[in-house]
């Protein structure tokens, strides 16, 4: 058998003998743990594909024939079989490979998804345009996960792919019954049913052709079902069962979710919610069983996450009022506004990038109707790694459209506790609370408050009033002190809750020379956008300059470089104060000349 790295492209795999294809398995295996261990990554998904992955690029040519994967981080053995396996010490790493396809590391790399459900609709497109551009020698090929399937875009995406037999599309159900935990749900029991040989596929209701189940782990069986599939030329499903985190015991034992991610280490791998150090998270978690236990009207939803999101205290001691809808966002924003409407009071529990998927649930279908909801938007603002897809900084642009909605952004554990008690009190709207990814900051005392807001830092003249949004309370104060030294007064503020922008913030403003805005969302429409608006309805003559993160596509990389690099350091915040100063001072000596 070749060594990996020898391994340039699919051709390479395609030329093996079918027993040194299977010679490979074993070998990748190794790989896998070895290197995602080492740099952090999905790890269980990985282990589950391996044959599958190796069959479809013997059966298939890509990039002729568009392989499409939901979701990506399911990748790692794609990226290994197309030439890349020399670079995965890289992997997650600054300027090295992404966790997830990236069109500019390879041609075979075709969509860079990493939100689940929709690769059937990428499918349907692709097939309508190879069908109105007269291209018949391509397939297309879409593998989605039973997790994946759980959500409504992607039936919205087979009826269209059913509705048309003419185009081929090959949909490989890689069903390992689990997306993080186990599937719940009535597709999860269908699948179980035809698991253990019921042949009346929901699939061919709907007018698809149907094959499997298939072992997912048997490479010859996958090939004669996936050739057979292709040859068939019409809307097909291979139902490949699969089992996550295979050939690595300790994914295997792993209950929790199979080791579906891991944190970097040199040793053998560690699921990655399992962390010594008080996470925000698990800070979110407790103070929520502690109140569910207090308050019988509260329910948690969750999309698929239960763990990731800090739910499974809640769900261990209130199950009856946790409700676990799988990959379906919308659904679970607008299942949340019934729960509110019937006396409840819903917390909604997802990753910040998520919630995007949900906007118009949220706009329309809790906002109009003032539903008190409480959303809890985990790895907000810059998570890092994870790269472009999963970094929650779109929330702050996004929420500031929405009426009557109010969002906090606590600055460590004490404040999310505070905030999340408020939150779950507001009975007249919704309200929202953002905290990062990661182990939760030092607690930063208030040295004063100003109208419910939280003084932390005050010293000399006001000259500059630095708005510290979340978690940049530690810049901002570091920035203070510099400033301080540099002869400068200023004063930190910490709002706490940041829409809407209140009143005495923008007293406060006009009391000081200069304001500038801290947080770690996208500039563009988010809090100093808004805080620079109230000012200047107010007509202050205080310029606000707002420092945040590029309103483009970020690349993968560490959290704290990243932040860096957008000015959202103590240095950087420092710098920027002294040029709004430098500036307010021209324009006020010219004004004066004038």
């Amino acid at each position: 058998m070749p060594p990996l790295e020898s391994i340039h492209g699919p051709a390479d795999v395609r030329a093996l003998s079918p027993a040194a294809a299977q010679e490979l398995v074993p070998h990748i295996r190794r790989f896998l743990v070895e290197k995602v261990c080492r740099t952090g990554g999905h790890l269980g998904p990985n282990l589950g594909v391996v044959e599958l992955t190796i069959a479809l690029h013997r059966v298939f040519e890509s990039p002729r024939d568009t392989i499409l994967w939901d979701t990506g981080h399911q990748t790692y053995v794609h990226k290994i079989l197309t030439g890349r396996a020399a670079a995965f010490d890289t992997l997650r790493q600054p300027d090295g490979l992404s966790g997830y396809p990236s069109r500019s590391e390879s041609e075979h790399d075709v969509i860079e998804n990493s939100h689940a459900s929709t690769v059937l609709s990428y499918a349907d497109g692709l097939a309508k345009a190879h069908h109105l551009r007269g291209v018949t020698d391509r397939a297309v090929v879409a593998v989605i996960g039973d997790g994946a399937l759980s959500g409504g875009m992607a039936w919205e995406a087979l009826n269209n792919i059913a509705a048309a037999p003419h185009r081929p599309v090959v949909v490989v159900l890689n069903d390992n019954t689990r997306s993080y935990a186990p599937t719940i749900g009535g597709i999860a029991d269908h699948l179980a049913r035809l698991r253990a040989g019921d042949r009346t596929p929901l699939f061919e209701d709907l007018g698809l052709a149907y094959s499997g189940p298939v072992d997912g782990h048997d490479i010859g069986a996958l090939e004669a079902a996936l050739r057979d599939a292709a040859a068939l030329r019409r809307p097909v499903v291979v139902h490949c069962v699969t089992e996550k985190g295979r050939g690595y015991a300790p994914a295997e034992q792993d209950e929790a979710d199979r080791f579906h991610a891991v944190r970097a280490t040199p040793a053998a791998g560690t699921a990655q919610d399992r962390t010594p150090s008080p996470s925000w998270t698990s800070v979110f978690g407790e103070e929520l069983a502690e109140l569910g236990a207090r308050r019988p009207d509260i329910a948690a939803i969750t999309a698929a996450m239960l763990r990731p999101t800090g739910l499974a205290e809640f769900a261990r001691r209130f199950p009856e009022r946790t409700f676990d809808v799988g990959i379906a966002e919308q659904h679970a924003v607008t299942s949340a506004a019934g729960l509110a409407l019937g006396g409840m009071h819903p917390v909604v529990a997802v990753y910040a990038t998520f919630l995007n998927r949900a906007f118009d649930q949220l706009l329309m279908d809790v906002a109009l109707h003032r539903a008190p909801v409480t959303f809890i938007l985990d790895r907000s603002g810059v998570t890092g790694d994870d790269g472009a897809s999963h970094n929650g900084m779109w929330d702050l642009s996004l929420f500031q459209l929405v009426p009557g909605l109010r969002v906090a952004a606590p600055r460590d554990g004490v404040t999310l506790r505070r905030a999340l008690r408020e939150a779950v009190d507001v009975t007249t709207g919704p309200t929202a609370i953002r905290f990062p990814k990661g182990t939760v900051s030092a607690a930063v005392p208030a040295v004063d408050s100003v109208a419910g807001m939280d003084v932390l830092h005050r010293t000399g003249s006001p000259d500059v009033l630095l708005v510290s949004i979340g978690t940049m309370a530690g810049a901002c104060l570091d920035a203070a002190q510099r400033l301080t030294d540099y002869g400068v007064g200023v004063t930190v503020i910490d709002p706490r809750w940041i829409k809407p922008v209140a009143p005495a913030l923008v007293e406060l403003g006009l009391s000081h020379r200069t304001v500038l805005t801290v947080e770690d969302s996208g500039r563009a429409g988010g809090t100093g956008a808004a805080v620079a608006q109230a000012m200047a309805d107010a007509g202050a003559p205080t310029p606000v300059r707002n420092l945040g993160v590029p309103q483009r596509f970020l690349p993968h990389g560490r959290r704290e470089d990243i932040l860096a690099r957008s000015g959202l350091t103590g240095q950087g915040i420092f710098r920027s104060a002294v040029e709004a100063l430098t500036c307010h001072e021209a324009t006020a000596t010219a004004g004066a000349e004038r």
